[in-house]
């Protein structure tokens, strides 16, 4: 995070109250990459802008690939969950969660684990390791994002919002994903999406 005092109370709450060892703090994406190159963390929280999120995200992976990556952001947006799990990200915090969150998301990515924030959690992304084979040979990603969103409880106005396609796009999409992946009833769509 590029603010001192975040950073500050990030470290001792994650100390005290998270019984976790911080070993750097930094500023900005780059340090990071620095830092996780010196210290190989077991896990990495970063905070910055987007864009240079998603590059430090990347370089962190690529060059330090046991370093699990925690977004703490406030964008709750699909796109940049997606993409920031298509960079390697094993976390995505909304930083408008309380602290449990955060703890929670630290802890799975520690352990391996994928973590994300569940104010979102209804949508996670369609990166490829999310999705078999089978199911990706029959069905779009566009529609398997709609049928997560509908199996979430979404209604079609609010998947064309969120999705950013028209409502008669989003009726198509699931129609076709249903008749393609064989699903009949809702539960059909549930249980496919859990």
């Amino acid at each position: 995070d590029d603010h001192a005092t975040v950073r500050d109370a990030l470290r001792l709450l994650l100390e005290t109250k998270g019984n976790f060892d911080v070993v750097a703090d930094v500023a900005d994406g780059e340090a990071a990459l620095d830092a996780a190159r010196a210290f190989e963390p077991d896990v990495a929280l970063l905070e910055v802008a987007i864009p240079r999120l998603l590059a430090a995200t990347h370089a962190i992976k690529q060059q330090v690939p046991k370093v699990a990556v925690v977004a703490l952001t406030r964008h709750s947006e699909p796109v940049y969950l997606q993409e920031l799990l298509a960079a390697g990200a094993s976390g995505y915090v909304l930083k408008q969660s309380s602290f449990d969150v955060l703890l929670n998301a630290i802890t799975a990515a520690a352990s391996g684990d994928r973590f994300v924030d569940p104010a979102i959690g209804a949508y996670s992304g369609t990166c490829e390791s999310d999705v078999t084979p089978a199911v990706r040979a029959a069905a779009s990603d566009r529609e398997i994002s709609v049928l997560r969103l509908a199996a979430a409880g979404k209604s079609t106005k609010d998947i064309a919002t969120t999705l950013k396609i028209a409502v008669k796009t989003v009726e198509v999409h699931k129609a076709n994903a249903m008749r393609k992946l064989e699903l009949q009833h809702r539960e059909d769509l549930v249980r496919f999406a859990v």
